[in-house]
């Protein structure tokens, strides 16, 4: 079997596949375009390789066997995920579409005021984004790029640095009013905004700033979005992410009451992947981004006018 794994049947392989899936002749027929014979002789082509029976054979119809349903399933993946790799290489390098993962928070805040700009430039292009809140692996999946918060290791990837991590108390100017603080020990007993994937930020905060908050307790919101949200209508103190937050800072939807910011150590990067070749499209968007950030170019060598 060890040679013969180097010229393997795929033909049958494919024909017994749809068979298994349809478990009938006649329905893998009709789904490949071929007669039921011709599905047959593929199927007996390849039980002669494996020297398996896969269907049992009747007068008017043909049954899986138990060996036949065991190995149809494992096989019905592969070609799965092969025509899977196959529509992405056929359209990786004429496809329009963007896709990129972000984070909720940066695509509102950060990324889509911004965005206006590129579509004027490159009229022709489009941005679809993915944000589900997951650790990054491009294997397996149609992202081209991903905006993350990291130290810009990833794995089968490079990556450029957009902006550093800076974080701080935020809330709005009302709540500020009914809830004054003028020194980080002020916040023992307020009421503190938590988002799922940042839980440590008021822990990294508190701990930079030498206060001894209860950080564990107060109210936890899905996402940061949502935290920023909660904490523009006054329902308390929120650890913001000032490189996103510049505009709600500016017009005083939020405002920091203790200016005290604190860098993490982490920054956002756009990620993109390194098993592919880098599509146009994505090679405009990556110094696009760059260009929002004041950073040079990763792949043209035109400057930015003065």
């Amino acid at each position: 079997m060890d040679n013969r794994r180097l010229n393997l049947p795929l033909n049958p392989l494919r024909a017994f596949s749809v068979a298994a899936r349809h478990k009938t002749f006649t329905a893998a027929a009709q789904e490949m375009g071929v007669s039921q014979v011709a599905i047959s002789r593929q199927i007996a082509i390849l039980e002669d390789y494996l020297n398996v029976r896969l269907f049992e054979r009747g007068s008017r119809s043909a049954r899986l066997t138990e060996v036949g349903r065991a190995f149809g399933a494992e096989i019905a993946t592969i070609f799965d995920e092969l025509e899977r790799c196959t529509q992405r290489m056929l359209s990786h390098e004429t496809e329009r579409t963007i896709h990129l993962r972000l984070y909720p928070s940066i695509a509102h805040f950060w990324l889509m005021p911004r965005l206006p700009d590129f579509q004027a430039r490159h009229p022709g292009l489009r941005v679809r984004m993915d944000t589900v809140v997951e650790p990054l692996d491009f294997r397996g999946t149609y992202l081209d790029a991903a905006i993350q918060l990291g130290t810009g290791t990833w794995r089968e990837a490079r990556s450029r640095r957009l902006f550093d991590e800076e974080i701080d108390v935020v809330c709005s100017p009302e709540h500020l009013v009914q809830h004054p603080v003028s020194r980080p020990a002020d916040l023992i007993g307020a009421e503190l905004l938590h988002s799922r994937y940042r839980r440590r930020a008021w822990q990294d905060w508190a701990e930079a700033t030498g206060v001894d908050l209860p950080f564990r307790e107060g109210v936890e919101f899905d996402s940061s979005l949502l935290t920023y949200s909660a904490a523009q209508r006054g329902l308390g103190f929120a650890i913001g992410q000032m490189g996103l937050l510049e505009k709600e800072l500016a017009a005083g939807r939020l405002i920091q009451p203790l200016r005290s910011p604190v860098p993490t150590g982490a920054a956002f990067h756009i990620v993109w992947p390194t098993t592919l070749s880098v599509a146009p499209k994505t090679r405009a968007f990556i110094d696009w981004l760059l260009e929002q950030v004041n950073e040079p170019p990763e792949f043209s060598t035109l400057r930015k006018p003065a």
